[in-house]
């Protein structure tokens, strides 16, 4: 049996159907959603694959579809996989456990970027946090990012996604406070974290 994910346990039976509510009502205001993915934009080469961890209703990975990018979408709550399917039809979304991926997100190989925003990694399973990462870092290709969002002042925080991207082979190489590259600062209530899959080593020829 699955743990339950720190999503469920605070949202309650109505929580997924209060979020798919108030992103729509938030599209529909014509709210900016698409932050994070124009930060995944300019990190990815055109035409990327990308894996949306944790895709919630789909506006990431939608947003980088527009864009031109081959995206997945992977979240545990069945509610909000199929509110993206309704709403942004195009992106393979799948409701899966981001610590044991399977096959849903690997059939279309290594990713050039994995991107968790939305506060993903405080709301998986209670200590399932180093192997979540653990999992997104296994389908990166070499070279290619891990991006991820979350609010500060939690259990989990930006020390502890550095030392498991380190544990699962990856390099820190940038940290914000939001989304738009505002420079980190200890008292900063959020944290935007750039973590790379070292680039294969040339072959002598």
């Amino acid at each position: 049996m699955r743990p339950t994910t720190r999503w469920a346990g605070e949202r309650g039976e109505r929580g997924a159907a209060d979020y798919v509510a108030r992103m729509r009502a938030l599209a529909a205001e014509g709210a900016d959603l698409d932050g994070e993915a124009r930060l995944v934009d300019v990190l990815v080469p055109r035409a990327a694959r990308v894996l949306d961890a944790g895709c919630g209703t789909g506006r990431v990975g939608a947003a980088l579809a527009r864009r031109g990018h081959a995206v997945v979408g992977v979240d545990a709550d069945p509610v909000l996989v199929a509110a993206a399917r309704a709403d942004h039809p195009g992106p393979a979304w799948h409701t899966g456990d981001l610590a044991d991926l399977g096959a849903a997100a690997l059939d279309l190989g290594p990713f050039d970027a994995v991107v968790a925003a939305g506060n993903v990694l405080v709301y998986v399973a209670a200590g399932t946090e180093a192997a979540v990462v653990a999992a997104l870092a296994g389908v990166l290709r070499p070279g290619g990012v891990l991006v991820t969002g979350f609010a500060t002042g939690r259990h989990y925080g930006p020390d502890d996604l550095d030392a498991d991207a380190a544990a699962a082979g990856l390099v820190a190489e940038h940290r914000f406070a939001t989304w738009d590259l505002h420079p980190w600062h200890e008292d900063a209530d959020w944290v935007v974290g750039v973590h790379r899959r070292p680039a294969a080593p040339a072959t002598a020829g």
